[in-house]
């Protein structure tokens, strides 16, 4: 046990803490800038922890700050353990460390694990020759006969997932941009050293990690090709519509069973610290709750994982969630899940399924009541829209190759609005790295703060009442359902029952309240009352919340 653990025996007595938690993701390039230069760093972060805090989250996820030449804004890592001058220092890492755990708030970072950077010294020791210490460290294959690559895998960001490498005159695998060749987990070297990285940052004093792509480590070793898969069920959740990735069912290229013994030995360490913990970004269109459930079954692989269910653009309606949560509690009833609305990948849900405020509320009041863990988004609580960035200010390398039919994900990772009363939102006094929406100054912190019917407060109430009742946090469910618009089930934990019920339709609706004694609770998040005759009548976009008296 480190000493900065035991300095917070109020953060380590609950190894379970994040069955439940609510988790606030920060973009560190677009959340407070410190030194002008636009670009916004870690001694920013630290500054804006009170306001964090204010939130009631459980955790922050930093998304990659570590050093690298930005190719895809840190997700390319030259150095896991350390910071990339842009960001900071690692001292400034430990000041933001040290002051989120004496505000009470746990610190998990993003782990990019399955590649690195063309710029790390691993690769580039590795690209020198065939047979160096390295040379089988990352995924080389020769050609076909006619020098074509070794098989039809596609990267996401579009094109072959293979790069030529004249140096080894062999072709390199990166499922994502060319400057971002894959790792080969096949080599245990290479897992060896990944570990490695993994109890730098526990020894440093951060709770837990966010895995990037956690699907994507493994590839198959036979290098077989993908199959074609049919118009029909090509779903754009993972990838935009117009990029050919959609055409494959990836079955080689990741997913693999090899996965699970990494993500054993994974478990292994962290649960050498007392309250470490690992949330798993599954990507996949087909079966992400299936991969899901796999590698969080039991108590020896990944404590949790998010798919894309909620992260596409058909906006959920009653029946979509008593679907996905019947799913859920069928191949993910060993496991436990991780929900989220938006993120730095997709476009805003306040954009992306058109809402207006009342919808945003009702939607942010049943995230909160769902079984399940929750990431939030920064500027989710704020309600900002998808900002519109202009094609000479794109810095999204896939929204720059698929314009203007996908416009990347810049228009998600503006910077946070802080205040109204300057063009780049308080984010910082220099020129911006993306510019401001004067669309969100409008959203800013400092004038939700004024206003008590701002969404910010709402998200503040659903937090601590989610926090307020353990059967929310941590228990189980009965079975999800839709009656008409309103979806609704019952929570129970410890002998607390809590019934949820919320209308996510425009209209009024009306359904009968399940048998037993309630007694109404959530009235600051709008809960509607029982009629005398049993029943609930609920207004558009309102929830009802009731807990079963002893």
């Amino acid at each position: 046990m480190n000493a900065q653990t035991q300095s917070r025996p109020d953060l380590a007595a609950d190894k379970d803490w994040w069955r439940g938690a609510v988790i606030y993701q920060i973009y560190p390039r677009s959340y407070q800038d410190s030194n002008g230069d636009g670009i916004g760093d870690l001694n920013g972060i630290t500054a804006r922890l009170p306001y964090v805090a204010s939130l009631g989250v459980d955790a922050i996820w930093i998304s990659p700050f570590f050093a690298s030449p930005m190719k895809d804004f840190g997700y390319d890592v030259s150095d896991y353990c350390d910071v990339d001058p842009m960001f900071g220092t690692l001292s400034d890492f430990d000041v933001l460390v040290d002051t989120a755990h004496r505000l009470g708030v746990r610190v998990m970072i993003d782990l990019v694990l399955s590649h690195t950077s063309d710029q790390h010294p691993w690769f580039k020791q590795s690209r020198a020759s065939r047979d160096n210490p390295k040379a089988d460290w990352y995924v080389w294959a020769d050609p076909k006969p006619d020098g074509n690559p070794p098989n039809n895998w596609l990267s996401i960001f579009g094109g072959p997932a293979w790069q030529w490498d004249a140096r080894r005159e062999q072709y390199y695998l990166h499922n994502f941009l060319t400057e971002q060749p894959d790792l080969n987990f096949h080599n245990p070297d290479v897992q060896d050293a990944l570990l490695d990285v993994v109890r730098f940052w526990l020894d440093r004093g951060v709770d837990g990690f966010r895995l990037d792509t956690i699907n994507f480590y493994i590839h198959d070793k036979l290098l077989r090709d993908n199959p074609p898969l049919p118009p029909e069920l090509r779903d754009a959740s993972i990838a935009p519509r117009v990029n050919p990735y959609n055409h494959q069912l990836h079955l080689y290229d990741k997913n693999q069973p090899e996965n699970l013994a990494f993500l054993e030995r994974f478990r292994a360490l962290l649960d050498e610290y007392p309250a470490a913990t690992a949330v798993g970004e599954v990507g996949d269109a087909q079966k992400g709750l299936e991969i899901m459930g796999e590698y969080t079954a039991g108590d020896d692989r990944v404590h949790m994982c998010y798919s894309f269910e909620f992260l596409s653009g058909t906006q959920p309606d009653a029946q979509r969630f008593a679907d996905v949560m019947a799913r859920v509690d069928d191949v993910v009833s060993e496991g436990w899940a991780c929900w989220a609305f938006s993120n730095h990948d997709v476009v805003r849900h306040a954009s992306r399924w058109d809402l207006g405020l009342p919808a945003q509320k009702a939607l942010t009041t049943l995230l909160m009541c769902l079984r399940g863990s929750v990431c939030i988004y920064q500027g989710e609580e704020l309600g900002l829209p998808e900002a519109d960035v202009a094609f000479e200010d794109l810095q999204d390398p896939y929204g720059i190759e698929f314009w203007p039919e996908f416009k990347g994900r810049d228009g998600c990772r503006t910077p946070m609005v802080w205040e109204k009363s300057n063009q780049n939102g308080g984010f910082t006094t220099g020129h911006p790295w993306l510019p401001v929406s004067h669309v969100h100054l409008d959203h800013a912190v400092a004038v939700q703060e004024a206003d008590p019917g701002a969404l910010i407060h709402h998200y503040r109430k659903a937090i601590a009442f989610r926090a307020a009742h353990p059967a929310l946090v941590k228990g189980a469910h009965d079975k999800v359902q839709a009656t008409g618009s309103i979806v609704h089930f019952t929570r129970m934990y410890d002998g607390e029952e809590v019934f949820v019920a919320v209308n996510l339709g425009h209209d009024p609706a009306v359904m009968e309240m399940p048998a037993g004694d309630w007694m109404q609770v959530g009235q600051e998040l709008g809960s509607a009352t029982v009629a005398p005759d049993g029943k609930l009548h609920l207004g558009p976009w309102q929830p009802a919340l009731a807990r079963r008296k002893a």
